[in-house]
């Protein structure tokens, strides 16, 4: 058995986990994790700032790694090995992460292990009571990401499809910001959707008849910016139904690539992750459809949807057991803002 601690701290919350690895070949288990959102913090700025993200994590790590010890009643001297988002993300944020994970690995003599953010949230339904098996596509759809894979196994990976411009969630918060919603967009407009009408606006679904399986969100930012101008002093009556009618502009288009994806393959698994798979809406549609056509669908549970520890830590033990990474003690670390996924994936 091995004791993996798991630290995040890509962007604007810190995340600290444990999980424990069994020698007996079953996925490792989640025994407690913290996680501490700056969302209040970055509130008035409109979005996140990156200095003070950077400086958040410096006091919030430590503490939150001996809350996570003493609610799983475990010594920091019994970890084996320490694991952390080596990218992408804000640098800044990333070093706090990587310098801390590689101070405690050198103090306990103990290896260290880098991880990539999205397979964090690509692996994250492992976390949940449902997990999924191999293999299966998945939708990931995470900040600044919206990605559709095949995975084959652990570091087997497949693009299938990605965006070539602004992303699921960056259209969610874009969107937001244009009708005037409060930071963290995408959540708030989501909330104020439902009590909009989706049909209220004609808004463009992007590459949704391209035939590949590539997603483009930047032409539905600019429609919502003029059919927001063409309101006017209407805009505060009409915003829920704008609301409304762009996040199901958003959803149609995720759905229907998914579906597609899935028939490309011939797959009958589906597994959603990352921030925006916690989208009411994009459940409900996914859940139905894929239920007319008789495919399993996984997400991690609600509150592992965002940015945490416990995907980092999942991840670290899933790459070990795969045998896909062999944690070092050589603590030189390095960090990767700019990460693409392709880069640890067998083909694109």
């Amino acid at each position: 058995m091995q004791l993996i601690l798991g630290i995040e701290s890509s962007c604007d919350e810190t995340g600290v986990a444990l999980v424990r690895l069994p020698t007996d070949g079953s996925l490792p288990q989640l025994l407690a994790h913290g996680l501490y959102s700056q969302i209040e913090m970055h509130r008035a700025y409109g979005g996140v700032v990156p200095e003070l993200a950077s400086r958040d994590h410096i006091r919030r790590v430590l503490p939150l790694t001996r809350q996570v010890l003493q609610q799983a009643d475990v010594a920091l001297s019994d970890i084996d090995v320490v694991a952390f988002t080596r990218g992408p993300g804000l640098a800044g944020a990333l070093l706090v992460g990587a310098g801390v994970a590689c101070a405690l690995g050198a103090a306990l003599s103990k290896p260290v292990l880098g991880v990539h953010h999205l397979e964090g949230h690509l692996l994250s339904p492992f976390l949940s009571a449902d997990a999924p098996e191999f293999p299966f596509v998945a939708l990931l759809v995470s900040g600044g990401h919206t990605q559709l894979m095949r995975v084959d196994g652990v570091g087997r990976y497949t693009i299938l499809g990605e965006t070539i411009d602004d992303a699921a969630g960056e259209a969610f918060d874009k969107s937001a910001k244009l009708l005037g919603l409060p930071y963290p967009g995408g959540p708030e407009l989501s909330k104020l959707a439902l009590d909009g009408d989706p049909k209220a606006f004609k808004l463009p679904r992007p590459l949704l008849h391209s035939g590949d399986l590539d997603f483009s969100f930047a032409g539905l930012k600019t429609a919502v910016l003029t059919q927001a101008n063409k309101l006017g002093a209407d805009l505060e009556l009409r915003k829920a139904d704008l609301a409304a009618s762009t996040q199901a502009a958003i959803v149609e288009v995720l759905v229907k690539k998914t579906l597609a994806a899935l028939q490309q393959t011939g797959m009958q698994r589906l597994v959603v992750a990352g921030g925006v798979g916690a989208n009411r809406l994009l459940r409900e549609q996914l859940n139905q459809a894929c239920a007319q056509r008789g495919i399993r669908v996984h997400y991690p549970e609600l509150h592992l949807c965002t940015d945490n520890g416990a995907m980092i830590a999942m991840a670290a033990a899933m790459r070990i057991q795969a045998g896909q990474q062999t944690p070092d003690t050589r603590y030189a670390f390095d960090v990767k803002p700019r990460w693409p996924l392709d880069s640890i994936t067998v083909e694109r």
